[in-house]
Formats: C-alpha cells, sequence, structure tokens
C-alpha cells in the first residue's frame, strides 16, 4: 500500500530580485534577494507524492501530462529527501508525483518557485524529513526557498562553498500587514521566449551592471527594504520595489545579446502606473516585472477601488472577456474615473491588452492537504 502526501505551496515576487548564480549546481545567488509570498487562494501548486514498493520506477506528471523524471533538479531533490530518510526500506522505494498549477506555467508568475517548493515539501512529508527545507528547495529552483515561508521572505546569499548557510528567513509573518493588497495584471500566459536560468547565465557571464549592483547596490537596498517592511513603510518599500524591478530588467538589458521579458503593454503600463503616482503627489501604486511581461501592483487596501478603476479605465476587457477580474475583487467598488486624473495621465485606453487580473494578497507558505479524496494520485498510483 501507498503512502501519500498532497500539498499546496505558493507563489512569491521578489521586490529584491534574485539574477545570477555564482554556483549552477548547487544554485548560490550572486546576490540575497527578497520577496512577498502571495496568497493560495488565486495562485498555488499542489503535488501529490505517492511511495511504494509496488511501483516500478519513478515517475512525474506536471498539469496532466508524463514528464521526463530525469530533470537533474528534480533528481537532485530526490537524492536529497531520500538520504535524509531514516527508514531504509522507505528511502528505496519508488515515487510517483502528480503536481498541478493554478495558473500558467513558464510564463514569467514564479511557476517553477511554487512548484519546487510544493514538491519539496510533499517529500519531506511523505519520508518523514525534518529541519530547514529552503535548502532543498533552492536545488530545485533558487527562488522556491522563499516560498518555503509566508509572508516577507529573505533569501541570504551565503559565504560557503557548500551552500549550507544560503537559506530563506522569513522577514515578516503574512498577518503582519494587512493592509497590503496585490493585483497581477497578466499581460500574456505564453511561455517566455528566454527561461530564467538561461537567462541568468547570460547576464552573469556578459553584464557589467549585474557585478556591480550585487557588490554595490543590494546589500543597501536589502537593508532598506526590511526596514521598510518592519515599519510599514508604503512610500519606501514601493520606491524601491519600483527601482528594484527597474534595476533587473536594465540588467537583462545590459546582457549580450540582451535580453527582453517585457513587451510594450508592459511598459504602457509602467507609463500609467508612473503618471498616477505623479498626479497623486505620492507613490499610490508600485509595479514590478519578473522574467516576463505580467505586471505585480502592490498597493493599500484603501487605494485598490481607485486604482481597479484606473486599470479597467486604461485598459478595458473586451466584450468576449467575461472573466477579467479574479480573487476578491467587489465590482461595485470599480467606479467612473475623475476627469482630472484622465487629462493628468494622457494615455490612451487599450482595450484588450490585458488577458485577465488577479487580486490578492500576501500569504502563508506550504500547506498539507488533509483531505485525501483531494489527492491528484488514485489507489491505483496513477493521476486522477
Amino acid at each position: 500500500m501507498a503512502k501519500v502526501a498532497t500539498c499546496t505551496a505558493p507563489v512569491n515576487i521578489a521586490v529584491i530580485k534574485y539574477w545570477g548564480k555564482r554556483d549552477q549546481k548547487l544554485i548560490l545567488p550572486v546576490n540575497a534577494s527578497l520577496s512577498a509570498t502571495l496568497s493560495q487562494s488565486e495562485l498555488k501548486a499542489m503535488t501529490t507524492v505517492a511511495v511504494s514498493k509496488e511501483y516500478e520506477s519513478d515517475r512525474i506528471w506536471l498539469n496532466g501530462k508524463e514528464e521526463s523524471i530525469s530533470n537533474p533538479r528534480l533528481q537532485n531533490c530526490l537524492r536529497q529527501v531520500r538520504a535524509l530518510c531514516t527508514d531504509p526500506e522507505l528511502a528505496t522505494a519508488h515515487v510517483h508525483i502528480c503536481s498541478n498549477n493554478s495558473f500558467p506555467t513558464a510564463a514569467g508568475l514564479a511557476s517553477s518557485a511554487a512548484g519546487y517548493a510544493c514538491l519539496v515539501y510533499c517529500l519531506a512529508k511523505v519520508f518523514n524529513v525534518k529541519g530547514d527545507l529552503s535548502v532543498l528547495a533552492r536545488q530545485g529552483s533558487g527562488s522556491a526557498c522563499r516560498s518555503m515561508y509566508g509572508g516577507f521572505v529573505r533569501w541570504d546569499v551565503g559565504v560557503h562553498d557548500d551552500g549550507s548557510d544560503s537559506i530563506a528567513v522569513q522577514v515578516a509573518p503574512a498577518t503582519h500587514w494587512p493592509e497590503m493588497e496585490i493585483l497581477v495584471l497578466v499581460v500574456s500566459d505564453a511561455r517566455k521566449e528566454y527561461s530564467s536560468t538561461t537567462g541568468m547565465q547570460a547576464s552573469v557571464e556578459t553584464s557589467e551592471l549585474l557585478k556591480y549592483r550585487a557588490q554595490h547596490v543590494v546589500p543597501a537596498r536589502m537593508a532598506e527594504m526590511e526596514t521598510a517592511i518592519h515599519n510599514k513603510d508604503f512610500q519606501t518599500f514601493a520606491k524601491l520595489t519600483m527601482q528594484d524591478s527597474n534595476q533587473f530588467h536594465a540588467i537583462c538589458l545590459d546582457t549580450y545579446p540582451p535580453i527582453t521579458y517585457m513587451n510594450d503593454t508592459s511598459r504602457r503600463i509602467i507609463s500609467l502606473i508612473t503618471k498616477y503616482n505623479s498626479f497623486q503627489k505620492e507613490i499610490k501604486v508600485a509595479y514590478s516585472y519578473d522574467a516576463g511581461p505580467n505586471a505585480v501592483l502592490f498597493v493599500e487596501s484603501k487605494n485598490v477601488p481607485q486604482l481597479l478603476s484606473l486599470i479597467k479605465y486604461y485598459f478595458p476587457p473586451t466584450d468576449d472577456q467575461q472573466y477579467y477580474f479574479h480573487g476578491f475583487t467587489d465590482a461595485t467598488s470599480i467606479h467612473d474615473l475623475d476627469g482630472d486624473i484622465i487629462s493628468s495621465i494622457e494615455l490612451s485606453p487599450s482595450s484588450g491588452a490585458l488577458k485577465y487580473i488577479i487580486h490578492t494578497k500576501v500569504g502563508e507558505g506550504p500547506q498539507l492537504v488533509s483531505d485525501s479524496q483531494e489527492a491528484l494520485i488514485g489507489s491505483d498510483g496513477l493521476p486522477k
């Protein structure tokens, strides 16, 4: 009989970006980073791991399709979890893994972070592995280590060659800043042209800006960001978030040949947010972009209704976009914009430029699913 565990894990969005590895095998970063873990109500990975002596081999299914189990990072996670298992019989049994994402994979929405965090958390439950799991998750996908905790999470760069001190640490819990809300503006859910792994390596090899940033910018910026989070200082948090996003994409352009993750719609969103903040004479909204065209907006609760109204006016849905808003948005809070805002922003609306909008907040880390009926693998060891 198989031993089974089902878990979920969240997406995290870095506000101080991780870009570049100093060790490819151990996935050690060239700089520290800091992220916000998003609520699993809208964005999460879900994984079931079943372990049985009756299985003939290790197998994995991702979003309904069987994939190769030979992926080096996946194998590394399996090997290390088994090595830490204290039950020899359990450690030598084969595993069947089934994982689904509730959001587009490889579209720049941190799917690998959620996926590997979920996998490691689930494997640890099945193999009875205890301790800090962020080191294991990091070796699947670097930013996955930050998805092992809720709230705001720091990934230390570390100094040891074996990577033992390059771990994730919770800076503040999910409950710390309840006024903080997040809008994810999905510009494209297509697979990105350059994978993060490929892009990072090219930047490490060719970008002088990356080296300068790691040595001279990030250390001070990390300290300032932690202080802003502890003090719930939105102005500082927002400014640093946008500056760091801009610098990350500047590094991509400084890479040779250059890498471009944003598109025209991405840049229009930046223009809109910049003009809106200027009109308000203070920062009301912060944007951040990872390795993709989709925008993540940070905003305090009191400013959400006007921001939603702003987005709907300048990026209106087409008639066939029935499910434009996802999450806990109250449609009645969306209202007509004041004429002064429209005349000040001077940006023409772009209908259909956004696929949909996800309204969410800061959330908790990985969770064990207690209801066995929700398992993704049936009693036959295959996906349901």
